[in-house]
């Protein structure tokens, strides 16, 4: 690890945690503040392109490592929260509404899993590489 590499994460970082706090800022005055839209945006989002661009990383030469780290482990690393969705859930939880607690965790893994091979996929597509 170098010095660039270290403060390019964390440049990363600050823009991903940013626009995590923009989206939990507008969102709930969109959609209402019952459900963690936020988060789970954030999440759904973030797995999503942490899929392609892992796959275009590790794949393909069209993602350098420095911009893979930069990206992923900064920006992504910034803009998702699993912290977040853990306390949101519990709290959904502890406030008695256990249908949303529920629905905040499956949709939650399901959803980002899915975001995740669709990302790969995506990946694929781009660079018409089948792996």
């Amino acid at each position: 690890m170098s010095v660039p590499q270290f403060l390019l994460v964390c440049l990363g970082g600050a823009v991903g945690t940013g626009i995590r706090y923009v989206l939990a800022q507008k969102l709930p005055l969109l959609l209402g503040t019952g459900f963690p839209y936020a988060t789970l945006t954030v999440n759904v989002v973030g797995s999503f392109l942490i899929g392609v661009l892992m796959y275009l990383g590790l794949n393909t030469e069209l993602l350098p490592p420095v911009a893979r780290l930069t990206l992923t482990t900064g920006l992504l690393g910034g803009l998702t929260t699993y912290s977040t969705f853990n306390y949101e859930t519990l709290e959904l939880f502890r406030r008695g509404a256990w249908g949303l607690g529920a629905l905040n965790l499956s949709l939650t893994v399901s959803v980002c899993l899915i975001a995740g091979l669709a990302g790969m996929a995506a990946g694929d597509w781009l660079t018409g590489l089948r792996l």
